[in-house]
């Protein structure tokens, strides 16, 4: 098995092309093939360096190696040029300057069903000659049998009058003569296979097979669009998810693995996957469900390999401590900075959260007492903390949270947080104490002349 995945270099890596370059992968590895890696790169303008650049590094950080390429398009064109010349030697092709106000006309007198049908010129654009009458068939592995009459088909241009090809021909020429078995790739191309079918006709050549993969929508039923949604591979890293949950949660977009079966590492995917489970209906990308199965896998990393991992995305270092109290709250590595910034920064500046949790009921109290309950814990551990801050919510007879707020928005500035007490303790006596006396003195002046809460101090 030889299969290929052929992106066009004209931005970041789409979700869509991501899947298709990964089932080509799958299939590759599962089956002992080669999985050849090749740059249509015809568009000169938008197939720049640095878009390549993009492609290589997309499909390098989601781990899908490549075992010939990259190739490109434009480095073919003698090769092309060499076809084109056998297939109008042969007849397959012929020497037109029809115009499109030619093609107009044509199907105004046959009918507008009827494929155009050039006469041979000395001269002019390159086209290839489609058969009159019959049907060209693709017998697709997913989307199953489907016919096109070929007396509807246009003799479609493949060069233009300079000699330039055009897409439908380099694609068949180069899957030709890379010997490709297997072409995968969205069914935005079936449209494009009978034309490619005709290439291999007039080379009297075995197509590869076909199997195009249903779309991928965003969770309002549209088409994945990078407009919209996060639909590249660098936005998704750039977002924090973890390359093998990003692999995974793809695979599985139309696959037809059971449904309770949705953690698998690439050699376990290339081992189970095959083309004939795909399914034939658009697949939902839905990033809730990535987030959910990446904080998964970052739940199941070791704290080691996971602030490896966070200290290479924030590029910071000597995180672990912060790691090992935070890592049960993330879903990406990029929740984890915003969540522990306090601990090496100071608190955030939150007035809303200052107003709401230390100035109205009761905060004030609450935190002069909880100061003074964790000024005497001794060690200052985890636990005696706990201990400490438990002791002050009995004996005024509140609710935890009542308690751990008004120390949390001191101490972080908000009132989100890894655990209270692992905070404080990783902080430190020296440095929570001051903080919750900068709190309380910002208090005198922010929460104004409102009477202290009646009642237990």
């Amino acid at each position: 098995m030889r299969v290929r995945f052929a992106p066009s270099p004209t931005g970041a890596l789409h979700i869509g092309g991501a899947r298709t370059a990964l089932y080509n992968w799958l299939l590759a590895r599962g089956h002992g093939g080669t999985f050849v890696l090749r740059i249509e790169d015809t568009d000169r303008e938008r197939s720049t360096p640095e878009n390549v650049e993009q492609i290589l590094d997309a499909l390098s950080w989601l781990n899908l190696d490549w075992d010939e390429g990259p190739s490109f398009q434009t480095e073919r064109a003698e090769r092309h040029l060499e076809v084109l010349e056998q297939l109008l030697a042969d007849g397959h092709a012929y020497h037109s300057n029809a115009t499109a106000e030619d093609v107009r006309a044509f199907k105004e007198r046959y009918g507008q069903e009827r494929g155009f049908r050039g006469e041979p010129e000395g001269s002019g654009a390159i086209r290839l000659r489609v058969p009159d009458t019959g049907e060209t068939v693709v017998d697709d592995i997913i989307v199953g049998r489907t016919s096109f009459p070929n007396a509807h088909m246009d003799d479609r241009v493949i060069a233009r009058a300079d000699g330039s090809v055009l897409y439908n021909f380099a694609v068949a020429v180069d899957d030709y003569d890379a010997g490709i078995t297997h072409v995968v790739r969205g069914i935005d191309h079936l449209s494009n296979t009978p034309p490619q079918l005709h290439v291999f006709d007039a080379l009297d050549a075995a197509p590869p097979r076909y199997a195009h993969l249903p779309l991928l929508l965003g969770p309002d039923g549209k088409k994945l669009s990078k407009r919209r949604h996060a639909a590249s591979v660098q936005a998704l890293r750039a977002s924090g998810y973890l390359p093998e949950a990003v692999d995974n949660y793809i695979a599985l977009l139309g696959a037809g693995f059971a449904a309770d079966e949705e953690q698998f590492s690439l050699d376990e995917l290339a081992e189970r996957f095959r083309l004939n489970r795909v399914s034939k209906n658009p697949a939902v990308f839905d990033e809730r469900k990535l987030r959910h199965l990446n904080g998964r896998y970052l739940r199941a990393m070791s704290t080691d390999a996971l602030t490896e991992r966070l200290e290479e995305f924030t590029g910071r270092t000597g995180l672990r401590p912060a790691v090992e109290i935070a890592a049960e709250k993330i879903q990406t590595l990029a929740d984890f900075w915003p969540l522990v910034r306090f601990l090496f920064e100071g608190p955030a500046d939150d007035p809303a959260a200052f107003e709401r949790v230390i100035c109205g009921d009761g905060g004030v109290q609450t935190l002069r007492a909880a100061r003074e309950a964790l000024s005497a814990a001794e060690p200052f551990t985890a636990e005696t903390i706990e201990a400490a801050l438990r002791a002050v919510v009995e004996a005024r007879d509140a609710k935890p949270g009542k308690v751990f707020q008004p120390v949390r928005v001191a101490i972080a500035g908000t009132t989100i947080s890894p655990g209270i007490f692992e905070s404080v303790t990783l902080l430190g006596r020296e440095e929570t104490l001051a903080r919750i006396d900068e709190a309380l003195t910002r208090a005198g002046a922010a929460c104004g002349h409102r009477e202290p809460e009646a009642g237990r101090t």
